[in-house]
């Protein structure tokens, strides 16, 4: 039997990708601590996005260490914050990070469970996730691996008028996000033009979506491109998740806002290279993944390519490949809620 929990902290700075594979950890808890009150620490202003209205979270806090705590100043600072708090029960998922470390003692005394990256096979990143709350009678394989993000109404009623502005009401609309935290993840610009174009060609609406610096992505498109296209680079991360549950699928490479639409509902018809799916891939009902792994060097598992052929895992990839999957993705219509 588990102990009386009446306050959990989870840290786990990381990307968009890590730390909606945190949800199932963060339901998890709930379920087993369901009246815990839940604090999760993130690593920016930006991933703290994605549990804004998250209703199983309580807080947010925010540990930068590049930033206001990149000083051993700051971080005292903020274990002075954490310390009243009172949390029962630790997750650390930074066990490798001395400052992270100093901010668990704030929590002292308490129960402390430490992240260990399984090594020797590959499992999906979120089960990995989930391994530490097997202590507390979780079984990582078998617990639901769903994601979950919450758009505002604000985020909803974005979307909702981006549709209606552009008269795209009754149209199956399709997103492209063709940027990656690594160039070689990314498929080249000019192929999701032309497959852009296809699709447009077929009546369907495509909109590309990404960060502020990938806008030059997102204009290299609009100028390949000879039927209309959407730029909505630069939208928030809920603004971006309200808007892709009204798109019938997202064509991207390994990256988070594929994660967002798993998230939301959406497919995704991901292209995928040098990092395996095995481990990152999306979840959910739905998704495509389209990966040349005859290729003896695919999938690398590498941020940096060695392959005397630069990034040859994407370039294999062909527009005549995704677009033969988007047609039978197509195929299926999705029931936008």
């Amino acid at each position: 039997m588990n102990r009386k929990v009446s306050n959990i902290l989870i840290i786990k700075p990381g990307a968009i990708g890590d730390l909606l594979h945190m949800t199932p950890v963060i339901r998890a808890l709930k379920g087993i601590y369901p009246d815990a009150s839940i604090t999760i620490m993130v690593s920016s202003r930006v991933t703290a996005l994605l549990f804004a209205d998250n209703p199983m979270v309580d807080e947010v806090v925010i540990f930068d260490k590049k930033g206001e705590q990149k000083t051993w100043g700051g971080v005292f600072k903020l274990w002075k914050r954490l310390r009243p708090k009172r949390f029962d029960l630790v997750l650390n998922y930074q066990r490798s990070n001395l400052k992270g470390w100093a901010l668990v003692t704030a929590a002292f005394p308490c129960r402390v469970l430490v992240y260990h990256k399984t090594r020797g096979r590959v499992i999906h990143a979120i089960v990995d996730h989930l391994r530490p709350l097997a202590r507390l009678g979780v079984d990582p394989e078998r617990a639901d691996r769903s994601l979950d993000f919450f758009p505002s109404q604000a985020d909803t009623e974005y979307a909702e008028r981006f549709v209606r502005e552009n008269g795209l009401a009754g149209r199956r609309l399709v997103a492209f996000n063709p940027g990656t935290s690594s160039e070689n993840k990314c498929w080249p610009i000019e192929r999701y033009a032309e497959l852009g174009d296809r699709l447009a060609a077929r009546g369907v609406a495509v909109v590309v979506v990404g960060s502020r610096d990938e806008a030059p992505l997102a204009a290299a498109i609009r100028a390949g491109m000879k039927e209309q296209v959407y730029d909505l680079c630069g939208c928030s991360l809920g603004e971006l998740a309200a808007l892709l549950k009204h798109c019938e699928f997202l064509v991207t490479g390994d990256t988070g806002p594929m994660h967002i639409a798993a998230a939301v509902g959406t497919r995704n018809l991901a292209l995928y290279g040098p990092i395996s799916p095995v481990r990152s891939g999306p979840v959910g009902e739905g998704h495509r993944i389209v990966i040349h792994d005859e290729l003896e060097c695919c999938p690398c598992n590498s941020f940096k390519c060695s392959n005397k052929e630069f990034r040859l895992c994407m370039e294999k990839i062909t527009v005549d490949e995704a677009d033969k999957v988007a047609t039978e993705m197509l195929a299926v219509k999705r029931e936008v809620e």
